[in-house]
Parts: structure tokens; sequence; C-alpha cells
């Protein structure tokens, strides 16, 4: 045999929590930068010039599936910091349902990726544990770690794992 398997810990969870699903992704869009951004970059974001446009954003595996729209939205967030230099700063998420399935679109506001200096690199956004879901009135989403709250329904909550 050539070939063993080794274990890493080199990943990391997040968990989101919003009212409605396309919050959800405007969430989840904030957390994912202010994981990756150093303190002295997320200061001075406001001091730099901002762009905006309509971003198109929906999974080409499975259009129907909020999972695979989540996760084909964390892919360009990270993909337009790390290719199209764009750096996420703000935005309006409307989702939109047709025969073909769900697309975000997103009114994006982004800076010059270039001049943010990042602590971390995400390398992929796995869905290894990955959870989206409504979670109905009254209904509590309990937390196995301490530094995550407990959320009480109605709303939408996903958890994700980054490879970094």
């Amino acid at each position: 045999m050539s070939a063993w398997l080794w274990p890493t810990t080199a990943d990391i969870g997040m968990r989101v929590f919003a009212n409605n699903f396309a919050s959800l992704l405007t969430e989840a869009a904030h957390g994912v930068q202010t994981y990756l951004i150093s303190e002295k970059s997320a200061r001075t974001l406001n001091a730099h010039v901002r762009h905006t446009g309509e971003w198109r954003v929906r999974s080409e595996h499975r259009p129907d599936d909020v999972h695979f729209l989540y996760l084909a939205w964390l892919d360009e967030i990270v993909y337009r910091a790390e290719v199209k230099e764009q750096w996420y700063v703000d935005g309006h998420v409307k989702i939109e349902h047709n025969e073909d399935g769900m697309t975000a679109i997103v009114q994006a506001s982004w800076i010059d990726a270039n001049v943010v200096e990042r602590e971390i690199e995400i390398k992929a956004v796995t869905t290894h544990d990955l959870v989206v879901r409504e979670v109905m009135e009254g209904e509590v989403v309990g937390s196995q770690w301490a530094e995550v709250p407990e959320f009480t329904g109605p709303g939408w909550y996903a958890d994700v794992v980054f490879d970094i």
C-alpha cells in the first residue's frame, strides 16, 4: 500500500442564525469575513472606496436545495476575495425561485481585496457537518460549544465547516 490517511485539525466550524434564509446568507458572509480579516484591517474598512454591483449565485449541483445554495454563496465570497479581488463588505440578498431552482440575487458592496490584511485563509467550504434548516416558532436549537449560544425560533440556522 502506498497511501495512508492521517488526522488533521485544519478546520473551523461556523454557526449562523437569522430570521429568514436571505438574511442567513448575509450573516454567513459577515461571519466569514470577520473570521478572515485582521483587527487592523477591520478598523479601516470604511476608509476604502466601495464598489457596488449585482452578484447572482446559484448551485449548479442541486439548484432547489438550500444547503447547496448556502455552500455556493460561501464559495462565492471566498472566490471573489481570492480571485476577483473583491472583499465583500455588505449586501442585500433576495432569493429568486423559478423553474431552474433558486438564485441568490445580491446587491453587493465590496472593496479592493488587496487592501485587506488577512489573519487566515479558507481553502475550502466543506459539506462536513453541514446543516441549513428552518427553525419553527418556539423550537430551541442547543449548542455543544460554550462559545455558541442556543437559538429559539422562529428563524433559520446553519452550521458549516471550513478547511483552513
